[in-house]
């Protein structure tokens, strides 16, 4: 992914990863017009909303087959059901957490009660104080000193790291050793720069928050 930025659909397509964040976004709008008994829907309508183009939307949408007829529209709730199977899947990803301070805490609650598609499995710390502990989801804290045992036991197929860079640097070559593909990442280091294969989303709430202070500077 890394050379041209783009992955492979099931139909052999690539998509760019623009794209493929932009998926997303489209779900939570069609959700909502779902949810509010809007049974069809129009590529301008869906621009407006994105902010975007019409003809950007019917070119998103293929790149996974269309989704509908050009001219007369999407019917929401077969968009909503092909967004959907792209997003997700009748397999759960199994995941854990690295970190579990007040961000780590904060992110397992989200993947335990409102992530979809997603399992967390086991949550590491190195702290004294944490290890032991129950978070709020009833997974039980170990020692990051046993997460190598346990990805070569269970196979967990993301890595959610709430924990600084100097130590995400170091326990990232145990994750990629053992097999873990994708990472969703808080730490500030960007592993798909020294380990090819992996799929990481990086996060930086900082960067957020700066970028906010400048538009709203800006106005």
């Amino acid at each position: 992914m890394k050379k041209d930025m783009a992955e492979q659909t099931p139909n052999g397509n690539k998509v760019s990863l623009p794209v493929i964040k932009r998926l997303p976004k489209y779900y939570r709008y069609i959700l909502d017009m779902y949810s509010n008994g809007v049974v069809k829907v129009s590529s301008s309508e869906l621009a407006r909303m994105m902010g975007t183009t019409a003809s950007q939307v019917r070119q998103d949408f293929n790149c996974f087959g269309g989704f509908g007829q050009q001219g007369i529209g999407y019917h929401v709730d077969v968009l909503l059901d092909e967004i959907a199977k792209l997003l997700f899947s009748a397999n759960s990803l199994n995941a854990v957490l690295i970190g579990t301070g007040r961000l780590g805490r904060a992110i397992s609650g989200y993947l335990s009660s409102e992530a979809r598609g997603y399992h967390l499995m086991a949550a590491f710390d190195k702290s004294p104080d944490e290890i032991g502990k129950k978070l709020q989801c009833g997974v039980v804290v170990q020692n990051v000193s046993n997460l190598s045992d346990f990805c070569v036991q269970n196979h967990p197929d993301v890595a959610v790291l709430c924990i600084p860079r100097s130590a995400a640097q170091a326990v990232a070559p145990v994750l990629v050793e053992a097999g873990v593909k994708g990472y969703w990442n808080f730490s500030h280091y960007d592993l798909s720069v020294d380990y090819e294969g992996v799929t990481v989303e990086n996060v930086h709430l900082g960067d957020s928050l700066m970028s906010l202070g400048y538009r709203v500077r800006n106005l």
